[in-house]
């Protein structure tokens, strides 16, 4: 005769229930700059570092880095991360409609509108862009936005400059690469623009870095062979800004 022993096992109900969401890395990115009515820049940055922040996390946003230009008065320029377009789509309509942004937005403009303009860049990381780091800890440093024009067809040829030789110069005289970006194809630029982002302790360091990149052979002779067949940049082609992290800014 067979001898059978029964035993129940007790699990915790959390075993069960559904594992939370790990939010996804950052695919699609996007670069909003905001334009504020003279004298207004500081109530912008009370929304945000009080309101606005918290619910864009809220909301499956990634809040990157927030900057003030350093020679460009009131202007915010915001770096925010989403998982795909798709997402970003859902993300906004959720945080417009939130009623705790409502509220924040009919407190804050009572005195008048904040924002005179806003300019929006949506980007596609490149294939050579270093892995996002937001640094909570890190010392306030000098960020450089810097955007490229090419002539028509030559922006290959520049991003494969970058890849294999420009973004380890860069690191080798000290300048520390952040994100290297293109607009994604629905954006003005996608087939002519670069666009990313290095930090510099400071100014001056920031000169004696660019300086001994320039004058590096190695530098030169990629320089050289990546433009046999003509020029990869439109006269002008680089704008550079100086931004400087807000103080509610995750990277700093």
């Amino acid at each position: 005769m067979k001898k059978y022993c029964w035993y129940l096992l007790v699990l915790p109900f959390s075993v069960f229930a559904e594992s939370p969401k790990v939010p996804s890395a950052p695919g699609f990115f996007e670069l909003r700059t905001y334009h504020t009515h003279p004298g207004k820049l500081d109530a912008l940055h009370a929304r945000f570092s009080g309101h606005t922040i918290p619910l864009f996390k809220k909301h499956g946003m990634t809040n990157i880095a927030y900057w003030t230009p350093k020679d460009q008065p009131d202007t915010l320029i915001y770096l925010m991360g989403y998982s795909s377009r798709e997402a970003r789509e859902s993300a906004w309509k959720g945080f417009l409609n939130d009623a705790d942004w409502k509220a924040a937005y009919k407190a804050s403009t009572a005195g008048g509108k904040l924002v005179a303009r806003l300019e929006s860049l949506y980007l596609q990381p490149t294939d050579y862009t270093p892995a996002l780091k937001i640094e909570t800890q890190a010392p306030n440093r000098l960020f450089e936005l810097r955007i490229y024009t090419t002539n028509e067809g030559k922006l290959d040829g520049l991003n494969a400059r970058f890849r294999d030789h420009t973004v380890a110069l860069f690191g080798k005289h000290g300048i520390t690469n952040i994100a290297y970006f293109t607009p994604s194809k629905e954006s003005d630029g996608a087939r002519n623009k670069l666009v990313y982002i290095v930090s510099h302790k400071d100014e001056a360091t920031r000169k004696a870095a660019f300086g001994a990149f320039s004058r590096d052979p190695a530098w030169q002779s990629a320089r050289k062979n990546s433009e046999v067949n003509g020029k990869l940049l439109v006269k002008k082609g680089v704008n550079s800004t100086f931004l400087v992290p807000t103080a509610y800014s995750p990277m700093k």
